[in-house]
């Protein structure tokens, strides 16, 4: 047998499977408690198992959840899906024209531009938390839905992304083409180069949806009032009365599972779309 070919114990298909599904297995573990905690009561958190069921109080603690502080949890909910939903698309459209530009268009200090774009990726988001707290300081914005929602449309990595797809994926013979035949910038922008760039485009939404709603840092800085919370900062206080109040521990880990459910379903609804996309795009 020719030893170039063997095959390592460890390297094999059997290991390998292995392998993935105990790493499959670690990554669904917190989901399952979450699933399984969230049907206990207050008492059943002292007297049964982390994966064991208690007696079924999914739907009480759901009704408590929401009637907490006089519903406060239904503006938490709100105002997560306005911060990710809404900043997610115009933030995937302001890194789609942003990489677009440096990388199809021809101005001064386009290199030098892209570079501090690559800096702005190792720059870690809770580092500008304070500047930027002191800039919404001057512009009177501070505890206003504004504070937050703005500082999150810039992403770096991306317009790194966008500047990737858009160089490898936009012909510039279309663009030129399309310029030819009388379109402006923004026209062969809107219509020649965003359905070129549709998959790293869905890739950048999906990323910014997934950064925005686990966003906790920024809006912790900027926000006093309840009503104006993301789920992330207004669970982690709940959590933070659980010595104090027990009654909290299960509204923290039923409103844990419902924050987690919109992820779920934007990542298995935005990676099928995102699959088509790059499909047609080989096909053409």
């Amino acid at each position: 047998m020719n030893p170039t070919r063997r095959t390592s114990r460890w390297t094999s298909k059997g290991a390998v499977h292995a392998l993935l599904a105990i790493a499959a297995l670690y990554s669904v573990l917190p989901l399952i408690w979450l699933l399984t905690s969230s049907t206990k009561n207050v008492g059943d958190f002292s007297t049964t198992s982390a994966f064991e069921l208690g007696d079924w109080n999914l739907l009480g603690n759901l009704r408590d959840l929401f009637a907490e502080e006089d519903g406060v949890f239904l503006h938490w909910i709100r105002n997560s899906l306005l911060y990710a939903g809404l900043g997610a698309v115009v933030g995937a459209l302001i890194c789609a024209a942003c990489g677009y530009a440096i990388a199809k268009l021809d101005f001064p200090g386009r290199r030098t531009l892209f570079a501090v774009t690559l800096a702005g990726v190792l720059v870690p988001t809770t580092a500008l938390a304070l500047p930027l707290y002191l800039l919404a300081t001057e512009l009177r914005v501070v505890d206003t839905f504004w504070a937050v929602f703005i500082p999150l449309l810039t992403n770096p990595f991306g317009v790194y992304l966008a500047r990737a797809y858009a160089e490898a994926a936009i012909p510039d013979e279309v663009l030129e083409a399309s310029r030819i035949d009388g379109a402006g910038e923004l026209r062969t922008f809107f219509t020649i180069a965003l359905p070129m760039m549709r998959p790293g485009i869905i890739t950048i939404l999906l990323f910014q949806f997934v950064g925005i709603w686990n966003n906790f840092f920024l809006p912790l800085v900027m926000l006093t009032d309840p009503k104006l919370f993301p789920m992330t900062l207004g669970l982690f206080q709940w959590s933070s009365r659980v010595s104090q109040f027990p009654h909290y521990n299960p509204l923290v880990i039923t409103g844990s599972l419902l924050a987690v459910l919109p992820l779920i379903l934007a990542f298995v609804v935005l990676q099928r779309q995102w699959r088509s996309g790059l499909t047609a795009g080989s096909i053409k």
